[in-house]
C-alpha cells in the first residue's frame, strides 16, 4: 500500500472507514432462509454473531440474559452501577433524566455516580443472576481493574471473561498498580478471554500470542465516543479490521492452527454496519447504540459508555438513541423502520444471500469497493 507524504518528515497510509465500503454482490443469490450466521468461540456457540457491549446504557443483568435466550451474547460491565449499588434502578433514572442542554452538568453528576467503589460481592451476585437463568455467562473488566477483581470473576462462575479498554496492549505497566501481564494473567485463567481495543496488525499479533480466544477491534463507545477530539486518537474501521484478520491468518500459521476470533467493537449503529465488519473479516460484532434502542434497555432509549464518566478525561457524550421496539424486534423483527435500526439479524441473512453467501466464513471473502460516502 502506497505511504502518502504529509510533509518532509511524515509519511501516513491511507486508510478507510466501513462508510467508504460496499460490497460487491457475486453471480448468483441464495435464500435468506438457508443462511448460517451461526459462530463459536472456545466451546460456547450463539446463533447470530451478536455481542452486548458492557455498557449500563445497554446490559444489565435482565438484558444479558434476555439477549443470551434470543441466541447472542451479552456482556456485564463489571464496574457499573450493577456492582456499585445494590439498586441502581434509581441512579439509573437520574441519568436518563438529566439536562440534554448542559453536557458538562450532566457529565459531572455522571462522574460523581460512579465515583461509589466496585462491590466484590455485588460481581458474584450479578453473575449469579445471569448464570441461574441458563444462558452464557460474560463479563467485562477494564486492564486497570482486572488484577484486583478476576479472581472474583472467575469464581463467580463467569464462562466469558472481557479485558474490555480504549486501548489494549499485551503488557499494561502501572506505577500505581500491579503491571498486568496478559501472557500469564491468560494462562493461569480456566476461561477463554476476549481482549482489546486494538486497531493494527502487530498489536493484535501481541494479544493473539497472549493466549487470547478473541481480539477486540476498535476503541468501543461508537457515536458516544469523543477520543478523536480529546485525543487524536481514532480507528478506520474497514482497515483496522483487515489487519487484524490479517494478523489473525498470520498467527493461525505460526501457532500450527490456533483460531483467534476477531469481534469488531465500534462505528456499528447500523445493520449495514455490522454487515461490512463482517465482509472485511469479523467474526462477530459488538455492538451498543443498536441495542441501547430496545424497550429494554437499561438507558431508556439514552446511550453512554465507560468513557462518558471517566474522573480526569470524560471524553464520550451521552447521547439519545431513541427506541424502536422490543430487544426481539431490534433483533428479529418485524420492523417498521428502514434505516438498519432494527430486525439486525434479518438484514444480516438478507445481505448474505443477495451477495450469495450462506455463511460467515465464505463472506468474509467477499470483494468490496470503495466508494464515496453519501449521508
Amino acid at each position: 500500500m502506497t505511504d502518502i507524504q504529509i510533509g518532509m518528515s511524515k509519511r501516513a497510509r491511507r486508510t478507510y472507514s466501513l462508510d467508504e465500503i460496499a460490497l460487491v454482490p457475486t453471480r448468483r443469490t441464495r435464500d435468506a432462509h438457508d443462511v448460517n450466521l451461526s459462530w463459536q468461540i472456545d466451546a460456547f456457540k450463539f446463533d447470530t454473531p451478536i455481542i452486548g457491549a458492557p455498557m449500563d446504557s445497554v446490559m444489565s443483568p435482565a438484558t444479558a440474559i434476555a439477549l443470551g435466550k434470543l441466541g447472542g451474547l451479552g456482556v456485564l460491565n463489571l464496574e457499573g452501577l450493577w456492582t456499585r449499588y445494590e439498586d441502581p434502578q434509581p441512579l439509573l433514572e437520574e441519568i436518563n433524566a438529566l439536562p440534554a442542554d448542559d453536557a458538562p452538568a450532566a457529565t459531572r453528576r455522571m462522574q460523581e455516580i460512579y465515583a461509589e467503589p466496585i462491590k466484590a460481592e455485588l460481581i458474584t451476585a450479578r453473575l449469579a443472576e445471569i448464570r441461574e437463568s441458563g444462558v452464557i455467562v460474560a463479563g467485562s473488566l477494564t486492564p486497570q481493574n482486572t488484577q484486583e477483581f478476576y479472581q472474583t470473576v472467575v469464581k463467580a462462575g463467569v464462562d466469558l471473561f472481557v479485558i474490555r479498554g480504549a486501548a489494549v496492549s499485551a503488557q499494561h505497566v502501572s506505577s500505581r498498580r500491579e503491571p498486568l501481564d496478559l501472557k500469564k494473567f491468560i494462562y493461569e485463567l480456566d476461561v477463554p478471554v476476549m481482549v482489546g481495543g486494538v486497531t493494527g496488525y502487530t498489536p493484535a499479533m501481541h494479544l493473539m500470542r497472549t493466549g487470547a480466544a478473541g481480539v477486540l477491534v476498535g476503541f468501543g463507545g461508537g457515536a458516544a465516543l469523543t477520543t478523536r477530539r480529546g485525543l487524536g486518537i481514532q480507528a478506520a474501521m474497514a482497515t483496522a479490521i483487515s489487519d487484524v484478520a490479517a494478523a489473525r491468518s498470520d498467527y493461525l500459521d505460526e501457532s500450527g492452527g490456533r483460531y483467534v476470533h476477531v469481534i469488531a467493537d465500534g462505528s456499528l449503529g447500523r445493520s449495514g454496519d455490522m454487515v461490512k465488519a463482517l465482509a472485511m473479516g469479523a467474526d462477530a460484532v459488538m455492538i451498543g447504540a443498536p441495542l441501547a434502542r430496545a424497550a429494554e434497555a437499561p438507558g431508556a432509549g439514552w446511550y453512554w459508555g465507560n468513557e462518558a464518566h471517566s474522573a480526569d478525561f470524560p471524553r464520550g457524550i451521552r447521547t439519545y438513541q431513541g427506541t424502536v421496539g422490543s430487544l426481539e424486534e431490534v433483533l428479529y423483527g418485524p420492523s417498521a423502520y428502514t434505516d438498519g435500526s432494527s430486525n439486525l439479524v434479518g438484514a444480516l441473512k438478507r445481505a448474505l444471500a443477495t451477495c450469495g453467501y450462506t455463511d460467515l466464513k465464505s463472506f468474509q471473502r467477499i470483494d468490496v469497493n470503495v466508494t464515496p460516502y453519501v449521508k
